[in-house]
């Protein structure tokens, strides 16, 4: 089956506590075996440098084409890490980003546009970040905003399955790197 992303090394960067065999990243996984997953040291402690630190590490593991699939604090860990140096990193999706304030973290993150093409799925009733807490953070780093609607935190309380809408949001954004490759 050709899934459309054999030409991009994907990479999934969980929140806090990993995502579990519900969850979404979790299932893509499964419908994508290539697909491959930032391990953090320890998932309980949401340290923004060490986070970082973990996607830089197998980010420069390959030097293929790479697009991140972040989610909740995952998405802040991997806007600290491509902000920094976006080489080889062609796109990322951020889904449910954490409050950066929650964790006193803002200040690391970076105040400007980010230097790949980026899109971010918030909800209107996510707990860990309000849509237009959201959706500022998106208008900051440049990155089309999309609000899902009640989901919650889009996770597997949300009980979404595969995402299909999430699948077709990260389709978008491999088109996108590859327009953004063929005008370079």
């Amino acid at each position: 089956m050709n899934s459309g992303f054999e030409q991009y090394r994907v990479l999934i960067a969980p929140g806090l506590h990993n995502s579990g065999p519900d969850h979404w990243q979790s299932r893509w996984q499964r419908l994508f075996p290539a697909f491959e997953r930032v391990q953090q040291a320890d998932w309980e402690v949401p340290d923004l440098p060490r986070w970082s630190a973990r996607v830089d590490q197998l980010r420069q593991q390959d030097s293929r084409p790479t697009l991140i699939v972040a989610h909740s604090f995952g998405a802040l860990a991997t806007v600290h890490s491509v902000a920094r140096d976006r080489d080889g990193v062609l796109g990322v999706l951020l889904v449910a980003p954490a409050d950066p304030d929650k964790f006193n973290v803002a200040a690391l993150l970076p105040q400007q546009a980010l230097p790949v093409p980026s899109i971010m799925v918030g909800s209107t009733n996510d707990p860990w970040m309000a849509a237009p807490r959201a959706e500022l953070w998106a208008k900051r780093w440049d990155s089309r905003f999309i609000n899902g609607g009640p989901l919650g935190h889009i996770n597997a309380e949300s009980g979404l399955g595969d995402w299909p809408e999430g699948l077709e949001t990260l389709y978008f954004l491999a088109e996108q790197a590859h327009n953004s490759v063929l005008s370079a």
